[in-house]
């Protein structure tokens, strides 16, 4: 089997565990505590009307549904048709679509944020830096990134995933590989936290790129006659 075949087989085991258990994972209504730290955060740093990618969009509970609710323009995408099924249901005045996020493309500087949460750790982890670089190359200068990523190194699936029939699959480097991935794309880190999860733990990045420099150029002034 070819590397790019295997990577597609490891996608669509990840696409057919979210279509299974979407409503399990994640229910029409829940609102989960660390959500919504994160959203007063988010929405602190943004202009109004900013203009949001959510990677790994899940069905928009809670972040994409309460960002649309604050005047800001949210495009989601998703590799699970159910995840986006019910997105598009729960969340209306946002835009989603069924995509692979390592093959995405959106316009240089279009973007004022881009959210990728529990997302990057279902993707082959050979894709994942030049993801992570053209992310950045989507943001605006002074664009914000919020990244929950692998804290320690680790590649594997559960069976039962959720208590379901369906499995699961990870595959993550450690916290310090992610902070390197993020400067070498040219992102500065200005936060970085351990979040335990029962026995398991993630790492959560606040990443900007760099706001332009101020102009330097001067009026030009009209000789005298």
């Amino acid at each position: 089997m070819t590397m790019g075949a295997d990577s597609e087989n490891l996608k669509n085991l990840v696409r057919r565990g979210n279509d299974a258990l979407s409503e399990r994972y994640r229910g029409d209504d829940d609102s989960p505590a660390t959500y919504a730290g994160w959203l007063a955060e988010l929405l602190q740093r943004l202009p109004p009307a900013a203009a949001l990618l959510d990677l790994g969009c899940g069905c928009g509970i809670p972040l994409d549904r309460d960002l649309t609710a604050a005047g800001h323009q949210v495009t989601g995408i998703d590799i699970s048709d159910r995840q986006i099924e019910r997105a598009r249901r729960l969340v209306p005045g946002a835009s989603f679509h069924r995509a692979d996020a390592t093959t995405a493309q959106f316009q240089p500087s279009s973007l004022d944020a881009v959210i990728f949460l529990y997302a990057i750790i279902h993707m082959p982890l050979d894709e994942q830096p030049g993801l992570l670089f053209r992310i950045a190359g989507w943001l605006r200068p002074g664009g914000w990134l919020l990244l929950t990523a692998g804290q320690t190194a680790w590649t594997g699936s559960e069976t039962y995933w959720l208590g379901g029939t369906t499995p699961m699959w990870w595959s993550h480097a450690a916290a310090d590989d992610y902070r390197a991935w993020l400067h070498e794309a040219g992102l500065d880190v200005t936060d970085q936290r351990h979040n335990p999860e029962g026995a398991a733990a993630h790492s959560l990045f606040w990443a900007r790129r760099k706001p332009s420099p101020p102009s330097t150029d001067q009026p030009l002034t009209r000789s005298p006659a």
